[in-house]
């Protein structure tokens, strides 16, 4: 896992909450739990329909194609 660090300004109550309903030992550590836990929570429909027209870089075939030879 890759770490920067940076200050932020977070709502000190509600960190302390994260803290101990999860029974996390740190401020960092209620953040990083924070941010994973919204990083893999499932995109919404909205969410992911409001991307569209953004772009993508790729090319289908080249995906499509077998990499791995069949066991």
């Amino acid at each position: 896992m890759s770490m920067a660090r940076t200050n932020i300004d977070i709502d000190e109550v509600a960190c302390r909450k994260v803290m101990k309903r999860y029974q996390l030992a740190t401020m960092k550590d209620a953040v990083n739990f924070a941010l994973n836990q919204l990083v893999n929570e499932p995109m919404t429909l909205e969410e992911a329909l409001a991307m569209e027209g953004t772009g993508w870089d790729g090319d289908l075939a080249e995906m499509r194609t077998v990499r791995f030879p069949c066991l």
